[in-house]
């Protein structure tokens, strides 16, 4: 399978960078774009479903705009869980044929205080912004790498989840699909 282009549905920096980093491992040559897409959902998806279905949006809407061989959709989401709330990220690529691929990121529980205000109503960027005394952490190191100091930045947990959703592109014989012939 080559792929010569990748549509990423997000601008976000951080997101665009976890892509671009995966996607140049596998295809080096491959050109990725940023598009602005809707996806769909909350700002803050607030369920696994949610953030998949987000994800799932984005990803097909920007494969569509961008006419890729590839689109990726990413979306970070917070699940509430019976220790807590957990913030966590969502990656579905799709290919021209319909083909998805789709994988979850690294969970972090997250500190109440932070939880409480999540719960209440506040999105966890400007949230994480006012506690790390940063402007727009989203875009680059994002809750998780305040949260851990920089050991897992936000490119570094949805470049994780691009990898793993990328498996039935790369070994398609082993997800009930016919590898793609070489062009």
């Amino acid at each position: 399978m080559i792929i010569r282009s990748v549509a990423i549905g997000s601008t976000n920096r951080a997101k665009v960078r976890a892509v671009r980093r995966v996607i140049s491992r596998v295809w080096p040559e491959a050109a990725c774009l940023p598009v602005t897409v809707d996806s769909g959902v909350a700002e803050m998806p607030m369920s696994d479903q949610e953030a998949v279905r987000g994800a799932r949006l984005r990803a097909a809407r920007a494969r569509q705009a961008g006419d890729a061989d590839l689109g990726v959709g990413l979306e970070g989401s917070v699940v509430e869980m019976p220790e807590g709330m957990y913030l966590t990220s969502w990656v579905a690529i799709v290919d021209r044929q319909g083909c998805t691929g789709l994988a979850s990121g690294a969970r972090l529980l997250l500190p109440e205080a932070i939880a409480a205000e999540v719960r209440g109503g506040a999105e966890l960027g400007p949230v994480i912004d006012r506690y790390s005394g940063e402007h727009d952490t989203r875009q680059r190191q994002g809750a998780m790498g305040f949260l851990t100091r920089g050991l897992l930045p936000r490119d570094g947990a949805f470049g994780a989840a691009v990898a793993c959703a990328l498996a039935p592109f790369l070994r398609p014989e082993l997800y009930g699909r016919a590898p793609a012939e070489e062009e």
